[in-house]
């Protein structure tokens, strides 16, 4: 999944005296050489200027595991289902917000524009620069119409069976995913639906992490989805029924199975910082995954006018749709991390493991979201307020960009 080659003839570079965020401490001031590719050595101390041919000066700066976002649909006007150009636009504007790799996002569609986009991540995963394409995540047509917030309900379908207007079916849109298997890393589905239980191993076995959202499920349906082989949770607290003392429902399975690493929108909106800490305290760092679920109105002033899907939203603190519905965030991966930080009180080191580590090992992705020695170079260089300086894939400048 990972492009081991990526990064082999860049030029040696050395990061200098910054504050460097380790698996289990923060180094400081530390050292990362990086050499075809990979963290060559992570040592004590700094250098002196000059001292070596492709040094960088990193006083006063942190370096911290390239973040990955595991549920992104858009950004600066950009969406996954733009078609070809869609998510390669993604990759190449996601670095400058500290983003060495990402899931693009879906939302439930039709087969023809899901098969272009499963194409389209075909083609970029194998690009010469930007962030790293990882297989999708499809916010499928496999959820609960009750639940299904932005999501087109006209698009939503059982697993299997006819429709009676004529047009797809669930067994169309699981041909489409069939024949793109490698291209396909994540699937929400909502467990309490005809079919869906039956349908969660058949995707394991295929190689796609199920995710539980956008759902109605009760406690005991969840927990049948978690034992059918369910590893994941969509935006945690968001499209599903809430948390309560006598009917814990979705989220309370989800809080409390460690098999199961939860996504969480952390811009402060989606989720009230208190249930953030109590969904930390609960799971630890290492069961959270920080995500934006950005949409193409991230990154872009308030008040624009922009799509999802073929959806348009307005931008304001959320995206959201002509009637005031969420349709996804406005946030980006470096404020997520900020956030964290800020109004979590969350320590850099826990931040780090919830915006990088987490996500990485969910993925099973290899050597990568953690700064170790011989692990791939996918480094974001933050500043003393936490804004992205630079961005590393491979060991290779990523943003801002050489010349």
């Amino acid at each position: 999944m990972i492009d081991t080659e990526r990064g082999r003839h860049a030029p040696r570079t050395i990061l200098s005296g910054a504050s460097v965020v380790l698996p289990d401490r923060i180094l400081h001031p530390g050292t990362v050489v990086i050499e075809d590719g990979r963290i060559a050595s992570v040592e004590p101390g700094s250098r002196p200027s000059g001292s070596d041919q492709g040094l960088i000066d990193c006083t006063r700066h942190f370096i911290v595991p390239g973040f990955i976002d595991v549920h992104v649909h858009g950004l600066e006007g950009a969406d996954a289902l733009d078609g070809a150009g869609g998510v390669a636009a993604l990759a190449a504007r996601l670095p400058r917000y500290g983003v060495t790799a990402f899931c693009p996002t879906s939302i439930a569609c039709a087969p023809d524009p899901l098969r272009e986009m499963l194409d389209a991540i075909r083609v970029a995963r194998h690009g010469p620069s930007g962030a790293r394409v990882l297989p999708a995540h499809l916010e499928s047509n496999f959820i609960n119409p009750e639940y299904c917030g932005a999501q087109p309900v006209e698009c939503l379908r059982l697993p299997r069976g006819a429709v009676a207007d004529g047009r797809f079916t669930g067994d169309d849109i699981l041909a489409v995913i069939h024949a793109a298997r490698g291209d396909v890393g994540i699937m929400t589905v909502a467990p309490e639906l005809e079919g869906v239980i039956d349908l969660i191993p058949d995707l394991v076995a295929a190689g796609i992490y199920v995710s539980l959202g956008h759902s109605g499920a009760s406690y005991e349906q969840a927990l049948a989805g978690i034992e059918a082989g369910a590893t994941q949770a969509t935006h945690l607290f968001n499209r599903m029924t809430p948390l309560g003392h006598r009917l814990p429902g979705l989220a309370a399975a989800v809080l409390e199975s460690d098999r199961v690493t939860a996504e969480i929108i952390c811009d402060g909106v989606h989720v009230h910082p208190a249930m953030l800490r109590v969904a930390v305290a609960a799971k630890g760092p290492d069961g959270i995954m920080a995500i934006t679920d950005g949409t193409a109105g991230s990154g872009l002033p308030v008040g624009t006018r922009t799509f999802i899907g073929d959806r348009p939203i307005t931008i304001g603190d959320v995206a959201r749709l002509d009637d005031g519905t969420i349709a996804g965030s406005t946030l980006t991966m470096d404020k997520a991390f900020r956030n964290l930080v800020r109004e979590l009180r969350m320590t850099i080191l826990d931040a780090a493991r919830c915006c990088a580590t987490s996500p990485a090992d969910a993925l099973g992705l290899a050597a990568v979201g953690r700064v170790c020695e011989g692990w791939i170079a996918d480094l974001t260089v933050l500043d003393e307020q936490l804004q992205v300086r630079s961005t590393f894939v491979g060991g290779e400048l990523v943003w801002p960009l050489r010349g």
